[in-house]
């Protein structure tokens, strides 16, 4: 029975008589993007899932891409999440612009498919992986992270992906690997922001072969359990929690593993600023302001008491071991 209850036509279910709307629209747009061979291996996900419903709504804005709960030490955080609206509206992304709300108006441009990474250098089987393959090589997780940005904000982003090292693994890096850099898309034609000469394009980031295969160090695909939308990253981009944003590219196409550090975009940039670890520390300052405290998008007013900004962003218990006996101010 249906109930005609205004004048515009909307009409209510009445309970019990009919599929509840959330249910058989989740399940209309997960066929219709198994269909499309994005989804990949997610089929399973979906089904095994145990969400995060009681902390987190899916926005029903993109695609669905669904993950089970992550078992890695640290990855699920009980701190309130950002809301969606502030996560895709608030961001650095300088390929389409330079001012924080930039990217949500200009990366509507970006051509997300097809899409593939290419993995190479110091390693047994290279490959070029088109990103459905990429989303096949493992079952998604759901991780509530820290991602702090330099400026000292912050946010907490229920993102969906699967360690890296997975990744790493399959390719086998070779004994004298030692680094790993990710580069980004870089096309004029669909990123307004390359017009600028802000960074030396196409946009690079490093970690070292251990950070990389931390377990922490997530390639993520989707966030909410949705897709990334475009000026999130999307379709794949890294996220290593315990760094400042700038370290976690976004839309990438290559990974490349080296024994040299490799140059970093911003490092090269401003080297005096922007070191290659760049990990979180309240006890160095950037050089332009403080880094001891942090405002929290979408909780804290401009006037309102920031919080005091953690070692390692709050991670210093699962990462902090991989820095023991370096000089954590010199190596910033």
């Amino acid at each position: 029975m249906l109930i005609k209850t205004n004048d515009d036509g909307f009409i209510h279910p009445v309970p019990g008589e009919i599929t509840p709307r959330a249910a058989y629209q989740n399940r209309r747009e997960l066929l219709r993007f198994m269909a499309s061979g994005a989804a990949g291996g997610t089929l399973a996900a979906w089904a095994g899932r145990q969400a995060l419903a009681q902390q987190v709504q899916r926005p029903g804005k993109l695609a669905p891409l669904p993950g089970t709960r992550s078992a890695v030490a640290g990855a699920v955080t009980m701190e309130k999440v950002t809301d969606y609206k502030d996560a895709a509206s608030y961001n650095n992304f300088y390929e389409f612009g330079t001012d924080k709300a930039d990217p949500a108006r200009n990366a509507h441009t970006l051509k997300t498919t097809p899409w593939t990474v290419e993995v190479d250098g110091l390693v047994k089987k290279p490959a070029k992986y088109a990103i459905e393959d990429l989303l096949k090589l493992s079952a998604q997780e759901e991780r509530i992270y820290r991602l702090r940005c330099v400026e000292g904000w912050s946010m907490v982003i229920p993102w969906v992906g699967y360690s890296l090292a997975r990744l790493i693994e399959k390719v086998e890096p070779l004994g004298n690997a030692k680094y790993v850099e990710f580069i980004t898309q870089a096309d004029r034609a669909t990123m307004p922001g390359l017009r600028a000469s802000v960074l030396d394009w196409p946009y690079a980031e490093g970690l070292r072969l251990d950070e990389a295969m931390h377990p922490l160090t997530l390639l993520a695909f989707g966030m909410y359990g949705e897709v990334l939308p475009n000026q999130n990253g999307a379709p794949v981009r890294l996220v290593v929690p315990w760094k400042y944003g700038f370290k976690s590219g976004k839309s990438i196409v290559r990974i490349r593993f080296t024994e040299q550090e490799p140059r970093t975009a911003w490092n090269k940039a401003a080297a005096n600023e922007y070191g290659f670890y760049s990990n979180v520390n309240p006890n160095v300052d950037h050089p332009r302001w403080s880094q001891a405290t942090e405002r929290r998008i979408g909780e804290d007013g401009l006037f309102a008491k920031k919080r005091k900004t953690l070692m390692f962003n709050g991670y210093e218990a699962q990462v902090g071991q991989l820095y023991a006996g370096m000089d954590l101010k010199k190596n910033y």
